[in-house]
């Protein structure tokens, strides 16, 4: 496995190299060491290759990734798995703000707590949090599925599409137009398929409550003219 040190390879180095992998190529694991919190690791995968980052990162890790796995062995400040398209993105420890923003496919597993704004404008990736999450996560959020283990903070689904959100502890309020939903059987066969991907052990389905919109702010109706 060829292994990176970050205080001796430079960045732009390491990202250059995943960038020209091909379809085939011998190398397809990767360890990183000494990131030292250095911004954009392992950006722009877009291939089925593994990233194993050994220590905490800044900025924007594992944004835009498409068919790789990338785990980092620490935390991970704002905007981690930021537009990812497919693949799996794993924090060890805490996410900052914004994780998972944007992004349109993928399993992003977050094992501490995620910071506000986790998931916002989400458009069909998968997030799981074993820990918390801050205020406004989920905004604006179209498609996919946000599962939180422990509590939600205020404005939960803020102005909320089509994401479906299970929270299993508290949730500090919910955002205009996010309602409880009632949890059917494909929303529990779901969500036990969710938590088996993310190592999620000794833990129900029904255990959680399901949170989506309300539909009313789609388009503007003067009827709902309070809930702007």
């Amino acid at each position: 496995m060829p292994v990176f040190d970050l205080s001796v390879t430079s960045l732009r180095e390491f990202n250059s190299i995943l960038h020209s992998l091909s379809a085939g190529a011998n190398d397809t694991a990767f360890e990183v060491v000494n990131p030292r919190g250095h911004h954009a690791v392992a950006v722009g995968i877009d291939t089925p290759v593994t990233v194993d980052i050994r220590g905490s990162v800044g900025y924007y890790c594992a944004g835009m990734n498409d068919g790789g796995t990338v785990t980092v062995h620490g935390s991970a400040g704002p905007g981690v798995a930021e537009n990812m398209m497919s693949g799996t993105v794993v924090i060890e420890g805490d996410a900052s703000q914004y994780a998972g923003a944007t992004g349109q496919g993928g399993l992003l597993v977050i094992k501490g707590n995620a910071a506000s704004r986790c998931g916002i404008s989400m458009k069909g990736i998968d997030i799981v949090v074993h820990g918390n999450i801050g205020h406004m996560s989920a905004f604006m959020g179209q498609s996919g599925h946000l599962v939180v283990l422990g509590d939600a903070g205020d404005a939960l689904g803020d102005s909320l599409y089509e994401a479906k959100l299970f929270v299993r502890g508290s949730v500090q309020s919910l955002g205009s137009d996010c309602i409880e939903k009632e949890m059917r059987p494909e929303h529990i066969a779901k969500l036990s398929e969710l938590l088996e991907k993310a190592g999620v052990k000794d833990v129900r389905p029904e255990e959680f409550k399901r949170y989506g919109s309300a539909r009313k702010l789609y388009n503007f109706n003067i009827d709902n003219a309070d809930a702007y």
